[in-house]
């Protein structure tokens, strides 16, 4: 056994013993999407302090720990800022600050302060460039409703109710303002969620698929290679964690 591997079977046991448990991929990556998608609100309702339970132990001095947790919070939060429609250089130059940031900090109350300033200054940021947008209310109102509802069967006559107008001129003004049909916005919001949990979490695509209301996985498949010109698992053998060195597993 490989001295990590060895390492790796120590720290899961030791974790299990202790009753720990990292935080589930999924608050995690709503989190980092309601960040992307400029929801102050969410935002503020889902943000955990840094190095809250669940967070793991990168380091065992206290304010190193913190810093690396202060790291990996602000790469991830950058990558879906820019898949979101952040302009790059934009991102990564303020990635860099508030990196630079952090390494100046001496004391834990520093680096809490520094990371509710990072949070909210990426999620203010999207929220600024989505508001730019000028959609109507109606349409703004039937995105949420899209977002809200990835994980399970959405209809137009569904949406047009929530947002109070006929599935007709609902339809009309969806198009108008965003350039494509309902359902076509649908499909790439879920192919958008599909490629961030193949990126960052150790779900199969058959599991990601069921969880984003697929028809089936030959649909999932389908759709997926419509939209990104690759498959499921082709995506994922590419791209996977940045590229982190792991066997394929063959979906897709």
């Amino acid at each position: 056994m490989l001295q990590s591997e060895k390492e790796l079977t120590q720290e899961t046991f030791a974790n299990r013993e202790h009753a720990f448990k990292h935080t589930s991929f999924e608050r995690e990556f709503a989190f980092y999407n309601d960040v992307k998608n400029g929801d102050i609100d969410r935002v503020m309702q889902a943000m955990l302090p840094l190095g809250a339970g669940g967070s793991g132990v990168l380091s065992e001095d206290p304010i190193r720990n913190m810093k690396y947790h202060f790291i990996v919070m602000t790469a991830l939060i950058t990558r879906f800022c820019v898949e979101g429609g952040m302009e790059m250089e934009t991102a990564y130059t303020l990635s860099d600050l508030y990196i630079q940031k952090v390494d100046k900090c001496v004391a834990e109350k520093e680096i809490h302060k520094l990371h509710r300033e990072a949070v909210f200054d990426f999620t203010s940021q999207m929220n600024r460039m989505k508001r730019n947008r000028r959609y109507s209310k109606a349409v703004v109102m039937a995105m949420d409703y899209i977002y809200d509802h990835l994980h399970s069967k959405i209809s137009e006559r569904d949406i047009a109710a929530h947002v109070s107008l006929s599935v007709s001129h609902l339809s009309r003004l969806f198009h108008r303002e965003t350039g494509m049909t309902i359902s076509a916005y649908i499909a790439l919001q879920r192919i958008e969620a599909a490629k961030n949990m193949l990126q960052y979490s150790d779900y199969t695509a058959v599991d990601i698929g069921n969880y984003l209301a697929f028809y089936s996985h030959s649909h999932f498949i389908s759709t997926f290679k419509k939209y990104t010109g690759t498959t499921p698992g082709e995506f994922r053998k590419k791209f996977y964690r940045s590229n982190w060195n792991k066997e394929d597993n063959g979906e897709g």
